[in-house]
């Protein structure tokens, strides 16, 4: 199959398409024939060595955690999902491929766009599992550090769907767009705490970083107290008392489920900034690189 591939850490023009042997699912796995797959900072993290102390890599690698397609294998022990049908989830081997194994999944809903579905399996789990651990519901006063990226866009329409209100901070030019998920907009940087004081004379409940742009002791400020901020991007969080959230190692295909009903109900608009054929895939992530991509970068196989 055709797939997307690095051979060393490095900058994006390490990237390159080549034929490489297919995938098949193994027990409580599906396979798909792959439509599209999404860039999350995690690839570009982990193609340039980032991250290579923490998860080292084995080479020749397939970037991509998530994709949407149509199963074409059933592994043992799966039960309601056949061959045929569109699903969208995450994978442990690589997606930007013209065929992926999944480990989690659910329908794609009729609502979205392929692309959009593809966009949404490291978000959906990310978005779910912060409000979980920070304990967001309805009446909760949510701030998002970082909310007009793919995570960030999805934290704030969650958070929303659960009643919550919420801040978001973005650039300029993304105000109106938070505005349109139903967050109140402000900007990030120096007088953060006063600007949110403005907004919620009466606090946050909750702060989500996940931006990783070394705000947290900033953060820190804003929010009741230290254990009220979770970041899933500041590897230094923990040393401010803070929670750094990261992946888990089991499936948790319930985020997944709770994101296809949102967006079967027209609460949850994945949104694409851009997409890239297969080819040219180094331009998405250096586009990724710049921090600035608003709601997710898509790769069309």
């Amino acid at each position: 199959m055709r797939a997307v591939t690095y051979h060393e850490y490095g900058d994006p023009s390490v990237l390159r398409v080549e034929e490489v042997p297919e995938p098949h699912a193994g027990p409580g796995e599906v396979r798909i024939r792959v439509e599209a797959a999404s860039v999350n900072p995690i690839d570009v993290k982990l193609r340039a060595g980032y991250l290579k102390e923490m998860m080292p890599l084995q080479f020749p690698k397939i970037p991509g955690r998530d994709a949407a397609g149509v199963v074409d294998e059933v592994g043992d022990g799966v039960a309601g999902v056949a061959v045929g049908d569109r699903v969208f989830g995450n994978s442990a081997v690589g997606t930007t491929a013209e065929y992926a194994v999944l480990y989690e999944w659910a329908p794609v809903p009729d609502a979205w766009t392929m692309e959009q579905a593809a966009a949404v399996g490291v978000a959906a789990e990310t978005a779910v599992r912060v409000l979980n651990e920070l304990k967001v519901g309805a009446g909760s006063t949510l701030l998002v550090e970082g909310a007009s990226g793919g995570v960030g866009s999805a934290l704030v329409q969650f958070a929303v769907a659960r009643g919550a209100t919420v801040i978001g901070t973005a650039g300029e030019g993304n105000q109106e767009y938070l505005r349109s998920l139903g967050a109140t907009p402000t900007t990030y940087g120096p007088g953060l705490a006063d600007r949110v004081s403005a907004l919620a004379p009466a606090g946050v409940d909750a702060v989500a970083d996940v931006a990783g742009a070394g705000s947290v002791p900033d953060l820190v400020k804003i929010a009741p107290t230290p254990a009220a901020v979770v970041s899933i991007a500041d590897p230094t969080a923990q040393q401010h008392g803070t929670r750094l959230s990261l992946a888990p190692d089991v499936a948790t295909p319930a985020s997944l489920v709770e994101a296809a009903e949102l967006g079967a109900a027209g609460a949850y608009v994945p949104h694409i900034e851009a997409t890239y054929p297969l080819d040219r895939i180094a331009e998405a992530h250096a586009r990724s690189e710049t921090g600035h991509a608003r709601g997710k970068l898509v790769i069309t196989i």
